[in-house]
């Protein structure tokens, strides 16, 4: 088990984690001393590679399979962690699932829905499951994965603008709710960092985001990860209810 008998930080569960951000929070977690629990739904092969990465490394990691949709296997998912690794102490919540443009013409209540899923119904499935620990241990750290988009308001975008929206909400009424029990929650609001997925985009569209980005350039997921860790860490014990927006200034009112 993870924790202080092996001088380890303790344990971090991060989902969405066998590709993209995710895979990147996972390793910068594990080089700053957490054991990580690397959550993918699909990519079994990705995770493995993720937690040997890790291991080659020296870290500790495990992979561990499940919809963060779905209250049971949630449920059963906090349960293995605890068995393999330990108690949950930092909660990454960065799975996400398809963001397709659809014009409001077009744009359903099971669009919103869908959008949804991955930005109210899991975040709360995912903190319900690891709450009980952290309110016992008097001690956590809840780290949202958000997105600048919020402020970017894309047109065909809504149903998606929507839900980082309420994931916004969540953070700042959760970090109310538990801070008396030492719980720290914030959301990191990555820019376009471009990852596996956006391989294929035309040079000149990462030329034209980058032409408005004050800092010059694109973001790369280490910068989301740094965010990610500072949050995760002691240094961040005062700071809770927080909107951390890593994009290179690019939404600058």
């Amino acid at each position: 088990m993870a924790g202080e008998q092996d001088g380890r930080q303790g344990v971090a569960l991060v989902t969405g984690a066998s590709r993209g951000l995710g895979a990147v929070i996972a390793r910068r977690l594990a080089a700053d001393g957490w054991a990580v629990a690397v959550c993918y739904r699909s990519g079994a092969e990705q995770a493995r590679r993720v937690v040997g990465d890790i291991r080659a490394a020296g870290g500790a990691a495990e992979a561990f399979a499940a919809d963060v949709t779905d209250e049971a296997e949630v449920s059963g998912l906090v349960e293995r962690v605890a068995e393999r690794l330990g108690p949950v102490e930092v909660l990454v919540v960065n799975a996400t699932g398809p963001q397709p443009e659809v014009a409001v013409e077009d744009l359903t209540w099971e669009a919103h829905l869908d959008q949804l899923r991955f930005f109210v119904k899991s975040p709360t499935l995912l903190l319900q499951a690891v709450l009980p620990g952290m309110k016992e241990r008097g001690r956590g750290r809840v780290i949202q994965i958000g997105s600048d988009m919020f402020e970017r308001a894309l047109p065909g975008m809504s149903a998606y603008v929507a839900a980082k929206g309420a994931q916004i909400g969540l953070t700042r009424s959760w970090a109310r709710e538990l801070g008396r029990h030492g719980i720290t929650v914030n959301l990191v609001a990555p820019g376009w960092i471009p990852v596996e997925r956006h391989a294929d985009v035309p040079a000149e569209d990462r030329a034209a985001y980058t032409a408005e980005v004050p800092l010059g350039r694109m973001g790369d997921p280490e910068d989301v990860a740094a965010a990610v860790c500072f949050l995760a860490s002691e240094a961040s014990g005062f700071i809770t209810g927080e909107r951390v927006t890593v994009n290179g200034g690019h939404t600058i009112d």
